[in-house]
């Protein structure tokens, strides 16, 4: 009985994730019912609506009010998009829905980032109050700390969702839902909801209103990726960072420049496996259920340039600021003078968008600089259409490490220890030891190079070990799964270790 109403109630200290074995029995448990009413498409989306609004309490408590709220907001502001008479009122009811995602976004995301700014302009003394917690508190009855502002799981993934869905019914690519339900199931999808990727509303929404299709082939595909995430997640990822990178960058001057230099490019693969690991068990999982998801990440750190690094990183973020920021702002029609800075602009808000701290504005003007110069050498030397190896060895050998300069900002706790790992690097680097540091660490570092290998191995031959497990028959299938379970819950760590994306 104990163990039930621990699986009805929301413990913060134990989220439901992916890498919780919670999970994957409340997953069998969808699948139950599921394989009962997947025919009824009313029927289904409701009950993925119900379920996907019990995930996100499990994983993010009291903060279900502001999703709740989200998805009710925007699906009026549809409807009245699509009533309008005039332009103007259409424009003013999608101008009502961006203000209102995005100014939530900030209360939560920025509030105190901005009253520290203000604070130290203008020498005041303003505090932040978390107004939900206080309401929560008289509604409830609970006792929620209402001084400090908690950032709700996946807020950041959802907002942009419920975005693109009043700008798509705006643009008229989308016709309104007229049942919450529907709209619900959209917006709350549990496989996607806290990490993405982010699923735009003209590529979802149709789905809801097809017939449930999964050939033997996605099912041995959907298992791979589910797998294939895991072992990225809880092998490659959590072991790393608990074992070493952690470690330097919580106090990089207590170690060499060497192990500094190790723990960025430690660090780099650990946020790859982490983000992309979360996205294969979330495309696999949906598809699953019938949906298919956009592809997130295709060998980032395969790219032979910055913008071939956005095409294959975070695909869907990169794609949605394309579409609903880049675009508007007037893309490469308004001149190669404003393409750079729309570039520029785009970048800063996309490092932004990660976090309140300088150090990600920082990272976002790296990658919108490096945008902005790399489209102006293009127009000095046009892409040849046969390129030399050597070159594009060297393209992608100073795009990688750029990218590894950039991360430095994204992981550090502050512009002190980004620059504390420069100066070990630089000044400090300590070559005797290095073959002491290599042996301390081998088990990190072969996991390091190990993982690098495989994520550079050709694309045929990724899809060959791919398509082999998916043709090997059911049962074969079965006990590969339990073999991966078994080792994965050998080698995992004592503390669940959430997702890297979880705190965007």
């Amino acid at each position: 009985m104990e163990y039930l109403i621990d699986f009805f109630t929301y413990d913060a200290n134990a989220p439901m994730i992916f890498t919780r074995f919670y999970f994957w029995v409340f997953f069998a448990i969808v699948l139950t019912f599921y394989s009962i009413i997947y025919k009824k498409k009313a029927a289904r989306n409701t009950y993925l609506f119900l379920v996907s609004s019990f995930f996100y309490y499990k994983s993010g408590g009291y903060f279900f009010i502001i999703l709740a709220f989200t998805t009710l907001f925007d699906f009026a502001v549809g409807l009245w998009i699509d009533r309008a008479k005039t332009d103007l009122r259409k424009k003013i009811y999608l101008t009502l829905s961006i203000i209102m995602n995005l100014g939530v976004l900030a209360y939560f995301k920025y509030s105190y980032f901005l009253l520290d700014s203000i604070n130290t302009a203008f020498n005041t003394d303003f505090k932040v109050v978390n107004y939900l917690a206080a309401w929560t508190n008289g509604v409830a009855g609970t006792h929620i700390d209402i001084t400090s502002i908690i950032l709700p799981v996946g807020i950041s993934f959802y907002t942009f969702q419920s975005i693109s869905y009043t700008v798509s019914v705006y643009r008229k690519k989308l016709k309104p839902l007229h049942n919450i339900l529907d709209y619900g199931c959209f917006v709350t999808f549990f496989p996607q909801l806290v990490a993405g990727p982010i699923v735009k509303a003209y590529d979802f929404i149709p789905q809801l209103y097809k017939e449930y299709s999964l050939s033997m082939k996605e099912f041995g595909f959907a298992l791979f990726l589910i797998l294939n995430g895991l072992i990225k997640k809880m092998l490659i990822s959590d072991y790393i960072s608990i074992n070493f990178v952690d470690r330097v960058f919580d106090s990089p001057l207590a170690y060499s420049g060497f192990e500094n230099l190790m723990a960025v490019y430690g660090y780099a693969i650990q946020i790859y496996c982490d983000f992309s690991g979360y996205t294969d068990i979330a495309i696999g999982v949906a598809l699953l259920l019938g949906f298919r998801l956009p592809v997130n990440f295709n060998s980032p750190y395969k790219a032979s340039n910055i913008t071939d690094f956005w095409h294959r990183w975070h695909i869907s973020l990169s794609t949605w600021l394309r579409d609903y920021l880049y675009i508007p702002l007037g893309g490469n029609k308004k001149g190669k003078i404003r393409t750079y800075i729309n570039l520029f602009l785009v970048m800063l808000i996309g490092g932004l968008w990660h976090g309140a701290a300088v150090r990600f504005i920082i990272w976002g003007g790296l990658h919108g600089l490096g945008l902005a110069i790399h489209k102006l050498w293009m127009n000095f030397f046009p892409k040849k259409e046969k390129e030399n190896k050597i070159n594009k060895f060297a393209a992608s050998f100073l795009t990688f490490h750029f990218v590894l300069f950039a991360w430095m900002f994204f992981r550090a706790d502050s512009l002190r220890s980004v620059s504390g790992m420069l100066n070990q690097i630089m000044y400090n680097f300590n070559w005797l030891k290095v073959t002491d540091v290599i042996i301390s660490y081998k088990n990190v570092f072969s996991l390091i190079v190990l993982a690098f290998i495989i994520h550079w191995l050709p694309v045929s031959f990724k899809e060959f070990y791919k398509n082999s497990f998916i043709r090997i028959p059911f049962f074969a299938k079965a006990f590969v799964v339990v073999i991966i379970v078994f080792m994965l819950f050998q080698v995992k760590s004592s503390e669940i270790q959430p997702f890297i994306y979880f705190q965007f």
